[in-house]
């Protein structure tokens, strides 16, 4: 079918009058036209993901000013940080009386089922309930996460709906659950801000819990797990909360950081590598952390000028909102960013 010998190609058949003859300049034309499109198309591709999945949203915990929102209010896939909801509930049950940090909880074969990241507890098996928290923290178990729901409403399902009226008596006005993990579920859907506000109930009504949240190496059954939160000891100030990630939600993050006597949450929810998350989550804590000194040293100037001189300021490199950083870019020219690889060769969330 095709003649290179004279450095002409020939592809028969193609139009009536004979075949089509096309130079080697034109080919070189043609490989050029389409990675252009290509490169395009990835652009476009990528942005619409962006606009389908990120939002942020950053909040000074004690005057509760709002630093920095974008698509605050967008329905997203809340991931792992589910699991926050499902530690404030066991923290409401320990605080109760109901259920002590020695219980020993059992491990059902629904616990067991549920897919990876887990713990690989077998049915019949038991954690006591510290562990589990520790698990849930550091490992993200989706079994444990099941066997904390059974302890304290029975079954998941139930678990599910009591978490999301606890939600609603939080504030959380956007959110709903439908399991206790942040396993893949169209239903269960939250925003950046509602997640804030949970962390936000976290700190104030189980500060004396919070300190779980900082745990960065979890030992069990002889394997040590590392905390997926790595701007924990990387980050001035970072002390907690909790990662997430599913294919539906991307790379979630629920931070929290403390300097001097003023502590801020920070949310960025369908990042598209763990690292670019990373990365993105720890700009915007210091752009805040630049907007409060701001503030300090001129407080007659509105809260807003001073969190937006900080946040599209190029003093500190912490320019936001944005969300094509360099390796966003990477990943959406189809170059895997360092730490994505691992994540998605793992399980479908954590």
């Amino acid at each position: 079918m095709f003649d290179l010998s004279d450095g002409v190609v020939f592809r028969p058949g193609l139009y009536e009058d004979g075949p089509m003859r096309v130079f080697p300049c034109q080919i070189s034309i043609l490989v050029k036209v389409f990675a252009i499109f290509a490169c395009v198309l990835s652009g476009l591709t990528g942005q619409a993901w962006a606009q389908e999945k990120y939002a942020s949203f950053v909040i000074e915990t004690d005057s509760q000013n709002v630093l920095h929102a974008r698509h605050a209010d967008a329905l997203r896939y809340p991931a792992s940080l589910t699991k926050v909801m499902t530690l404030y509930m066991l923290f409401d049950e320990i605080r109760a009386g109901n259920i002590a940090l020695d219980d020993e909880l059992y491990v059902s074969d629904a616990a067991d089922s549920q897919p990876a990241s887990d713990l690989g507890i077998d049915e019949g098996g038991f954690i006591s309930v510290e562990d589990a928290i520790y698990a849930l923290v550091t490992k993200s178990a989706n079994d444990v996460a099941v066997v904390v729901a059974e302890r304290i409403a029975g079954n998941e399902e139930r678990f599910a709906a009591l978490m999301t009226v606890k939600a609603r008596f939080l504030g959380l006005k956007n959110t709903r659950f439908y399991n206790a993990s942040g396993l893949p579920d169209e239903r269960q859907l939250t925003t950046a801000r509602d997640m804030a506000r949970l962390a936000q109930a976290m700190l104030d009504n189980h500060g004396d819990y919070y300190h779980y949240f900082e745990n960065r190496l979890f030992r069990w059954d002889g394997v040590t797990y590392r905390n997926h939160n790595r701007l924990l000891g990387a980050v001035e100030g970072v002390d907690g909360i909790k990662t997430g990630y599913t294919r539906a939600s991307g790379f979630n993050l629920m931070a929290s950081a403390r300097r001097g006597d003023q502590r801020i949450i920070a949310i960025m929810l369908g990042g598209r590598s763990s690292q670019s998350r990373n990365t993105h989550v720890k700009q915007l804590i210091e752009a805040a952390y630049v907007a409060l000194e701001e503030q300090a040293l001129e407080p007659a100037r509105p809260v807003g000028v001073s969190t937006q001189i900080a946040f599209n300021g190029s003093a500190r490199e912490a320019r936001v909102p944005f969300v094509f950083d360099e390796i966003d870019a990477a990943a959406a020219t189809g170059q895997v960013a360092e730490g994505a690889s691992e994540a998605l060769a793992q399980a479908d969330i954590r």
